[in-house]
């Protein structure tokens, strides 16, 4: 048996109440990510010692730096907007080293499948393990991974690139 009713009423979204708007408006909030927050949980859950160095400049970026196992990992972030990107990155050799030919393949060959979002690079005479990525759709799982995979590759390597070729 069915029945229709003849005071069935359609209800319009353009005109919805300050209390509606309010309510929109906490959701909305709630469901956006503070960059800040997710990157200093992170840090925090990894730091020896819950040692970590903050910085902030005036364009409105982040940096930190903690020690992880025998590594300093660096995070910055140049801002909050999805132009903006998280660059996380540790130190792993000095430059100039021994036999960098050989080095300088294994860290490609390395780069193949050994660092997974991360790289090998060369920045200011030193090897790093760096990741960056935009702020754009980043998710604080993605945060929590580039800060892990790095931190984690380059305590893992440090020690026996520097055994092998300082």
């Amino acid at each position: 048996m069915t029945t229709t009713d003849p005071n069935v009423q359609t209800v319009s979204t353009e005109s919805l109440s300050s209390s509606d708007i309010i309510t929109n408006e906490l959701i909305s909030d709630a469901t956006t990510i503070s960059y800040v927050e997710e990157i200093e949980t992170v840090i925090a859950s990894m730091a020896i010692d819950q040692k970590v160095m903050v910085g902030k400049n005036e364009t409105g970026g982040h940096r930190w730096e903690f020690k992880y196992g025998s590594v300093e990992v660096f995070v910055q972030l140049t801002g909050e907007t999805e132009d903006d990107s998280l660059t996380v990155w540790a130190a792993v050799l000095p430059l100039p080293a021994k036999n960098e030919p050989l080095l300088m393949r294994k860290l490609l060959e390395m780069n193949w499948l050994s660092t997974y979002e991360s790289h090998f690079a060369i920045v200011d005479s030193q090897i790093v393990v760096v990741s960056t990525r935009t702020l754009a759709e980043l998710s604080p799982g993605e945060i929590s991974r580039a800060i892990t995979v790095v931190a984690t590759i380059a305590d893992d390597y440090d020690d026996a690139l520097q055994a092998e070729f300082s």
